[in-house]
């Protein structure tokens, strides 16, 4: 990052406006040129500029293109952190730019509702699928509380959220996670998510399509993986772990909740439920297979499917090295 190049690209009111926006949340490149009432085109190229200059960082989901500022990134450059403060100074010392910055404001929360709205109609759309699934099983409350309890007060530093769905358990756990990386498959669950998740820092949560038997992150990435009601979807559970386990630091933990083993074939046609669940000794090997070790899981047992919370911790390099 050259600071000629860095400097030379804040040479335009209208990028200001743009990294301004984007110290707020994440946004799709169509988003941006609607807040700024200019075209696609148009804001593209300013956003190519930004890029280039290593203030701003693009990623795809689908056909959408999504924005974020290097500063909201971890291990961003110093002087990233730097003009996002700087920024914020300008536009308290220059009311002409502060006024531009409000408008931009007030259309981004237009669009903040939408979005909510947006994931409001999906909820709606799927609500009936839902609740037969929740009638199953314990409700959702007990569930997140025994799921609290089994992580225990440990720290959970970086957190990554496995198909994260709607998003709730990377909202959870906000508060108690250094940083979360919510990962789905599926673009229309990432936008559900991101309506529910967008109150929280940008520099806290993101939001990443990906897949769990190849997820994109480096190895050791994270000191916690969460899959909430998401294994019994693999077809190889196994390599599903040991992906997590790839991504895992040694002796980071793993937290699996999901179904113990059960009968329910009609879940396998109307939810796509490759697994019908798991038995402890199964989720034992699974994991053991994968480099963790863990205790007994904690079983929530007052519906016809029973669910279970398995916590594991991944060994370290020197104790897999011994066995």
């Amino acid at each position: 990052m050259r600071t000629e190049t860095v400097f030379r690209s804040l040479a335009d009111p209208t990028r200001l406006r743009i990294m301004r926006l984007l110290g707020s949340m994440e946004l799709a490149v169509g988003e941006v040129a609607q807040v700024l009432g200019q075209s696609q085109p148009r804001v593209s190229r300013h956003i190519g500029i930004l890029c280039d200059a290593g203030l701003a960082e693009r990623r795809r989901e689908g056909s959408w293109v999504f924005l974020r500022a290097r500063a909201n990134a971890s291990e961003a450059p110093p002087i990233c952190a730097a003009l996002a403060t700087l920024l914020v100074e300008a536009e308290a010392a220059d009311p002409e730019f502060a006024e531009e910055c409000e408008q931009d404001r007030r259309k981004l929360a237009e669009i903040r509702r939408h979005r909510e709205s947006e994931a409001q109609a999906y909820f709606a759309e799927h609500a009936d699928d839902w609740d037969e699934l929740r009638r199953l099983h314990s409700s959702d409350e007990a569930v997140e509380t025994a799921l609290a309890h089994a992580l225990g007060r440990q720290p959970l530093g970086r957190l990554l959220d496995i198909g994260t769905g709607t998003g709730r358990m990377a909202e959870l756990f906000a508060e108690r996670a250094e940083r979360i990386v919510a990962l789905d498959k599926s673009l229309a669950m990432l936008r559900v998510a991101r309506a529910k998740l967008q109150h929280l820092p940008t520099e806290r949560v993101e939001l990443v399509q990906g897949d769990f038997t190849s997820l994109p992150f480096a190895a050791g990435s994270f000191d916690t993986v969460l899959f909430h009601q998401v294994l019994h979807f693999a077809q190889n559970p196994g390599s599903a772990l040991a992906e997590a386990a790839r991504v895992t630091r040694p002796e980071g933990r793993i937290a699996i909740v999901d179904f113990a083993a059960h009968q329910h074939e009609e879940l396998r046609d109307r939810h796509a439920h490759a697994r019908l669940g798991f038995e402890n000794r199964q989720m034992t090997e699974l994991l053991a297979d994968a480099g963790f070790a863990g205790d007994e899981p904690v079983a929530l047992d007052d519906g016809e499917l029973v669910v279970k919370i398995w916590v594991a911790q991944r060994r370290s390099e020197n104790r897999e090295e011994a066995s």
